[in-house]
């Protein structure tokens, strides 16, 4: 509505999907950083259960984990993952339960996904278990158990569009943005990782990175054990922003 109001102002949304002439929604590919997580996280896991700290079940997040899982079983099929919705963006009390509630079940290594506090890195780094998390690294708060983060870089594309504006060519688009963009990047990577996983992580991120390996590519199974995405199928954008199934290793089912 302020859009439509204004044209002469120009504006970008986080996580939106409507586009105006004036109106930009911008989200990133997180699950192309958490893919290689997964595949850090299998060459670590003794107990062969990863877990998650979610906000909420929406297809941003669900992407999220069901890439790391995907990362984890291109390593060790038998691992299995649970994950906790605490359905709120900032609730540190319930998080930190969270976090506390997997770690009983064996997990010794949690995602913490779409917390903006150390909420449950803090956590997991007392008990001993590997975390990692989105956007911003949180190394200091788990100095010896931070697998890593994947972080975003927004600079870039906020000041492309700020050229834009100030040059009269704005226009409303729904950006998309990924590793191939430099927006979405890796970093603070444990040194427990075997120089072995290191490597390879290295060379799917290059692969995500040039378009020549996709995350969400058949087969691919649900929790049921149906198939979703035929045999060297890429599920289309579309498809990947409106996610709202887990795939085979999730072992907890989405809120109804």
């Amino acid at each position: 509505q302020i859009a439509k109001r204004n044209r002469d102002v120009s504006i970008v949304h986080a996580s939106g999907y409507l586009t105006q002439p004036n109106f930009s929604p911008f989200t990133a590919k997180y699950w192309q950083g958490t893919y290689l997580m997964g595949m850090a996280a299998a060459s670590l896991t003794k107990t062969k259960k990863l877990g998650c700290v979610g906000a909420f079940a929406i297809p941003e997040l669900i992407t999220s984990i069901n890439a790391f899982m995907l990362g984890a079983r291109s390593v060790d099929p038998e691992i299995e993952m649970s994950v906790v919705w605490v359905n709120s963006w900032f609730d540190p009390a319930s998080e930190q339960e969270a976090a506390k509630a997997l770690l009983s079940q064996d997990v010794d290594v949690i995602f913490s996904n779409a917390q903006d506090t150390p909420s449950v890195v803090a956590v997991a780094e007392e008990a001993g278990a590997y975390v990692f998390n989105l956007n911003s690294s949180m190394v200091k708060y788990a100095p010896t158990k931070y697998l890593g983060v994947v972080g975003t870089d927004w600079g870039p594309f906020f000041k492309s569009n700020v050229d834009a504006h100030l040059a009269g060519s704005f226009k409303g688009v729904n950006a998309w943005l990924g590793v191939e963009n430099d927006t979405v990047y890796t970093a603070d990577w444990n040194r427990d990782i075997p120089a072995a996983m290191t490597a390879q992580i290295k060379e799917r991120q290059a692969a995500i990175a040039d378009g020549s390996f996709t995350v969400f590519k058949g087969p691919l199974m649900d929790q049921s054990g149906a198939e979703r995405v035929a045999d060297g199928v890429a599920m289309q954008d579309g498809e990947i922003l409106g996610m709202d199934w887990h795939v085979k290793g999730v072992t907890t089912p989405l809120p109804s």
